[in-house]
């Protein structure tokens, strides 16, 4: 049985909730006004999704809340959320594609699949997600996190960085944990990833091992600052939504198992 698609509502860069019964819900309402709609296809059963995009430059409809993608994140099961960040990342490509980057001319959207195509050259430009690294290093019962100048005060994080044009995924946690603290690391092991749609990254997540060499030489460039924490001494930590925190919550869940 095909199951209606959730609309996903967005003006200047947030959704549109409204109140129901049990707290806030995605806007439901007229579509009058939309700009730009686009089909979002299924994540997963049960979650087909469509977009319909607002003009920020007229008022929201009567009764909506504006949400940030962020904020959505507390009022949104999961799949749901990561359809909407889905939804973000197509419009952002959608407005960021309307010429050819190679001969200038007018794109075409194609509806078959998520390309725009140049009637002139031919070149075809798909939505692409920007690999990045994040990486739990841990050492016995310590994990090394490190702190952007960007965070809230007093928070600290696993490190993360982009991937290179002809590197590998291991490369990549290497270069960046040695880039940014100096600490060489080995056993290196996958963990999981996640759609990361601020704006339009993938996060592959790693745990990794450090050497016997633990003295860090914080990169002051990358870090603010970065530190070796125990399990009884953890900083604020990133929220519930990120990778970051599933890797630091699954090295406490098996330290604490010992």
């Amino acid at each position: 049985m095909s199951t209606k698609p959730r609309r996903f509502f967005i003006r200047g860069h947030k959704l549109l909730f409204q109140q129901g019964d049990s707290g806030l819900r995605l806007y439901d309402g007229p579509d009058t006004g939309a700009l730009y709609r686009r089909d979002l296809g299924d994540l997963e059963a049960d979650c087909a999704g469509e977009l319909i995009a607002l003009s920020d430059q007229t008022p929201p409809p009567a009764g909506c809340v504006e949400i940030s993608l962020r904020g959505a994140f507390a009022h949104l099961p999961e799949l749901v959320w990561v359809q909407a960040g889905r939804a973000m990342q197509i419009l952002d490509w959608h407005h960021q594609h309307r010429y050819c980057g190679r001969c200038g001319e007018k794109t075409v959207e194609q509806h078959e699949e998520f390309a725009m195509l140049c009637p002139s050259c031919g070149l075809r430009s798909y939505p692409r997600p920007t690999p990045a690294v994040i990486m739990a290093v841990t050492v016995g019962d310590q994990i090394l996190l490190g702190r952007s100048r960007h965070f809230p005060e007093g928070m600290y994080s696993t490190l993360a960085g982009f991937v290179e044009p002809g590197e590998t995924l291991e490369n990549a946690v290497r270069r960046e944990v040695f880039e940014e603290t100096g600490i060489i690391v080995s056993g290196i092991r996958y963990f999981g990833s996640q759609p990361w749609p601020f704006p339009n990254s993938l996060m592959i997540g790693f745990f990794a091992e450090a050497g016997r060499n633990r003295v860090i030489h914080c990169n002051n460039r990358e870090l603010e600052d970065a530190c070796w924490f125990s399990l009884d001494n953890l900083p604020s930590l990133p929220g519930q939504m990120s990778i970051a925190r599933r890797l630091i919550d699954a090295f406490v869940s098996v330290n604490r198992k010992k």
